[in-house]
């Protein structure tokens, strides 16, 4: 466990740099050798370890996941996969955490079919090699919360008409961000003055 520790530190040492926004900013930001070199260890630990915490900064999965939400990444086989579970995978260098949709492929050679929340299409089917593990809790970026998966079948029409608005419209995503963000700091406040 200590060995998983050190790896994760040097993730993060590997990621440190320039000063990171919530919004639309995070590790895709960085130089390539640095981003593939940090989503080479963590893919290393949890393929050790069983286990990993990330930080995550994009918003394709987003209301699911915000970006700055932790996520706690299980190791897992293609077969231990089902529809609408959210999944983490490695492809070119970068880490994808997104919900499955369904199977592919053969027998011989099975696939996951993925895609991020936010999005219109399917990612290229996921490989067991590129399969990292399936993705267990989500904390928020405010550390006081944590949220359960749902999968996509069980979303409300409430979620479904927000999730329709913010895959038609970046604009609509930055906004439901920027309110999500106020929302996170009027209830932490009130947390704070409570204790």
């Amino acid at each position: 466990m200590l060995a998983a520790k050190f790896l994760v530190r040097r993730v993060a040492a590997a990621t440190a740099g320039k000063p990171r926004s919530p919004l639309f900013r995070g590790l895709m930001n960085r130089p390539e050798s640095v981003t593939t070199q940090a989503c080479g260890l963590a893919g290393d630990v949890v393929r050790t370890f069983g286990e990993i915490r990330l930080r995550v900064f994009g918003t394709s999965m987003v209301p699911s996941i915000l970006p700055g939400d932790l996520i706690t990444i299980q190791r897992a086989n293609l077969s231990e996969i089902s529809p609408g579970e959210i999944v983490l995978y490695s492809r070119e260098g970068r880490l994808f955490a997104h919900r499955v949709m369904s199977r592919a492929g053969t027998r011989d050679d099975p696939r996951l079919i993925t895609r991020g929340d936010r999005l219109s299409h399917n990612d290229p089917p996921v490989s067991s090699s590129e399969l990292l593990g399936k993705v267990t809790s989500i904390q928020s970026a405010d550390g006081r919360g944590l949220r359960q998966i749902q999968p996509a079948a069980r979303l409300s029409a409430w979620d479904q008409m927000i999730l329709h608005v913010l895959r038609t419209s970046d604009r609509a995503t930055y906004l439901y961000l920027r309110l999500e963000g106020y929302w996170r700091s009027f209830f932490s406040r009130g947390a704070a003055c409570q204790a």
